[in-house]
C-alpha cells in the first residue's frame, strides 16, 4: 500500500541553517532531526521494509518522511513548525505519513491524513515537547515509575538455559544489585507462537518464576506475541488465526526475525484472541507481573482480518486484550512498536534499535544492533518520556569486552529511563559492577525535555 499525499504547507527557510525532524513508524525505526541540506537515509532492504516502514513502503530519495509527525526547525531563531496527527484519536485508526520535501530555499510539507499544523517559539526540542504533552492529554496517558531489570538477552541471546538465569539471580544476592525484575527473554520457548511449549533449555519455568520470587524478586517475561513462526505448530494448525493478503489469500508476511520467518497473528479472531490471552493468563498464574512485549509492529500490518479495520485499529485492539489478560498492575513495556499508536497503552516503550557490543554495526543500517543507532534514537526521542511512557534506550551492558562502555553509559546515564542491565554479573570487572550498581536506580516520569 503506498500513501496518497496532498499538499499541506510550504516554508521558506534557508537550507544552510533549517532542519527536519521525522518521527520513524516503529520502536527501531530512524529518528532524528537533520539538516535540510543533508540527505536522508532511505530503506530499500525488503526485510527492512516490512519491519521499520509503515505500509512497507518508502519515501522517495531526497525526502523526509515522518510517521504522524514531522517538525521543520529554521535554525535562524524563528518559529518551529510542526505537523502531527490531527489527534490522539484520529491516530488510533491512522497514522498520517507525513513527508518534507526540499526545492532549494522552499520545503514542501504533504501528507496522507489530516494532519494539525501548529507554530513554536523555543526551539526544537520545545517544540515537540509541547506537541506531545498535548497528544499525550487527548490520549489519556498514566505515567507510574519503573522498576530496575536484569535481562537474560545481552548475554546468552536465545540460547539462553535456566540454570543460566539462575546463576544469575544467585549472583544478584551475593553482589548486592538492587534489582527489581528478573526477566527471561527470548529462548525459553519453542518458537515464535508457541509460548507454553519448552525450548528443552528450561525444565521447569514455573519452578524458576517461583524461586525469583522466593528471592524476593519480581519476575519477568519477553514474548512476541502479534508473531507466528512459519516452522511452529501454532502457524501449522491455525492458518485462519493469521492475517492474510487480500489479493492472493497467502498469509502476510512479518520479517525475517529470531532466526525465523515469521508471519502476522489476528487478534481480531476470537479464537487467536482467546489463545493469546490464555498464554498471558497462565504466565500472570505462574506469577509473572513484567511483560515486555517484542516485534509488535506485525499487530499493525495491513492485511485482511476476521475483523475488517485497519491495521493500526488491530493493533490497538491487541493491545487491549494483551493489558486485560495481564491486569492493570502488571508493568507492560513496548518494543519494536508503533510509536504513536502505543501512547497511553504501555507503560514504557524502547525509543531506539537494539543495543550491541560494536559501537557501529558492520553492515551500517541504521535500525540494525549497534551503540550508535541506540544513542541516535535514545536522544532525538528523550521529548518522550514523562509524556508517553518511561523511555526504554535498552539494557547496560558494560562487561569489559563491550566496546565504548563508558559513553553507553553515559547515554543511559543522561538519557534512559527504564534501567536493566544485560551482562552475566559475574563476569562484570570492578568498574562495570560499579556501574551497574550505580546506575540501576528506578525511573521517575519527570520529563526529560
Amino acid at each position: 500500500m503506498e500513501p496518497r499525499f496532498e499538499d499541506v504547507a510550504a516554508l521558506d527557510v534557508d537550507p544552510a541553517s533549517a532542519r527536519i525532524y521525522a518521527e520513524g513508524w516503529q520502536s527501531w525505526s530512524v529518528t532524528g532531526a537533520l539538516p535540510l541540506a543533508e540527505t536522508p537515509y532511505r530503506v530499500t532492504l525488503p526485510n527492512s521494509l516490512v519491519i521499520d516502514c509503515h505500509y512497507g513502503s518508502a519515501p522517495d530519495e531526497g525526502v523526509f518522511r515522518g510517521e504522524g509527525l514531522l517538525a521543520v526547525d529554521p535554525g535562524d531563531g524563528g518559529s518551529v513548525h510542526v505537523f502531527g496527527a490531527a489527534s490522539a484519536e484520529t491516530a488510533a485508526s491512522r497514522v498520517p505519513v507525513i513527508e518534507a520535501r526540499p526545492y532549494g530555499g522552499r520545503v514542501v510539507i504533504a501528507s496522507d491524513a489530516p494532519v494539525e499544523h501548529t507554530e513554536h517559539q523555543g526551539g526544537l526540542e520545545a517544540a515537540l515537547a509541547h506537541w506531545g504533552t498535548g497528544f499525550a492529554e487527548q490520549a489519556g496517558v498514566r505515567l507510574r515509575p519503573s522498576p530496575t531489570v536484569w535481562c537474560s538477552w545481552y548475554q546468552y541471546f536465545s540460547q539462553v538455559t535456566q540454570e543460566d538465569v539462575a546463576e544469575n539471580l544467585t549472583a544478584m544476592d551475593e553482589l548486592a544489585l538492587p534489582v527489581d525484575v528478573v526477566q527471561i527473554d527470548d529462548g525459553y520457548q519453542a518458537a515464535p507462537g508457541d509460548w507454553l511449549t519448552s525450548s528443552g533449555r528450561f525444565d521447569d519455568l514455573p519452578g524458576l518464576i517461583r524461586r525469583i520470587r522466593e528471592h524476593g524478586r519480581r519476575a519477568g517475561i519477553w514474548i512476541a506475541p502479534m508473531i507466528v513462526a512459519c516452522k511452529s505448530t501454532l502457524f501449522a494448525a491455525h492458518p485462519e488465526w493469521l492475517v492474510t493478503d487480500p489479493a492472493g489469500g497467502d498469509p502476510v508476511f512479518a520479517g525475517d526475525v529470531l532466526g525465523d520467518s515469521c508471519v502476522a497473528l489476528d487478534l481480531t479472531h476470537p479464537g487467536a484472541a482467546e489463545y493469546l490471552a490464555d498464554v498471558l493468563r497462565t504466565m500472570r498464574g505462574w506469577g509473572v507481573d513484567y511483560f515486555k512485549i517484542d516485534f509488535v509492529y506485525a499487530g499493525a500490518l495491513e492485511g485482511r482480518r476476521h475483523e475488517d479495520v485497519t491495521g493500526v485499529a488491530a493493533y490497538r485492539h491487541g493491545l487491549r486484550l494483551i493489558r486485560e489478560a495481564i491486569g492493570p498492575e502488571a508493568y507492560l513495556l513496548g518494543c519494536g512498536a508503533p510509536i504513536l499508536p502505543s501512547v497511553g497503552m504501555v507503560d514504557a516503550m524502547r525509543v531506539g534499535p537494539d543495543i550491541a557490543a560494536y559501537w557501529q554495526n558492520p553492515s551500517a543500517h541504521p535500525s540494525e544492533p549497534s551503540q550508535a543507532n541506540a544513542t541516535r534514537n535514545t536522544v532525538a526521542r528523550a521529548w518522550q518520556h514523562g509524556r508517553f511512557w518511561i523511555n526504554d534506550p535498552d539494557c547496560l551492558m558494560l562487561r569489559p569486552e563491550v566496546e565504548r562502555r563508558e559513553d553507553w553509559a553515559r547515554t543511559v546515564e543522561r538519557y534512559g529511563g527504564l534501567r536493566a542491565s544485560s551482562d552475566r554479573l559475574r563476569g562484570l570487572d570492578e568498574w562495570g559492577l560499579e556501574t551497574t550498581r550505580r546506575l540501576l536506580t528506578p525511573a521517575e516520569p519527570t520529563p526529560l525535555v
